[in-house]
């Protein structure tokens, strides 16, 4: 019913760029919280950036003044542009949105924690 889908992921240099996006489908009423963990093989999910729904941003300590984290609230989009990426920036990077509220039939749902299926960002030195 409700899917998150990232793109933008792939292969780049390090001190390059890339832009990341997540489109959340579905009958969608509205998105609070939305965020970019990164999960690095044998490492636990961390935190890249957050944003709310007023555009109040977040940003892990390794990344800021590199990353930006966006959204469009009447896409349900959250990007997140990354520059001078570093080969420590290499993860899956997976899209979450929290306290998403939709329709399902005749009724109004909230979910919490809700998470997309990750795209691959390396970055080679």
């Amino acid at each position: 019913q409700v899917q998150l889908v990232e793109s933008g992921g792939g292969l780049a240099q390090a001190g390059g760029s890339l832009r990341l996006s997540c489109v959340a489908s579905g009958r969608i009423i509205q998105i609070n919280d939305m965020a970019w963990y990164r999960q690095a093989p044998g490492k636990q999910r961390d935190l890249v950036a957050s944003i709310s729904r007023g555009r109040s941003t977040n940003y892990a300590d390794s990344v800021k003044g590199r990353f930006t984290i966006s959204r469009d609230n009447a896409k349900n989009t959250v990007y997140l542009q990354m520059n001078s990426l570093k080969p420590e920036d290499t993860a899956v990077y997976y899209c979450n949105a929290d306290r998403l509220t939709y329709s399902s039939g005749s009724s109004i749902r909230t979910s919490y924690n809700y998470w997309g299926q990750g795209t691959q960002v390396t970055v080679s030195s």
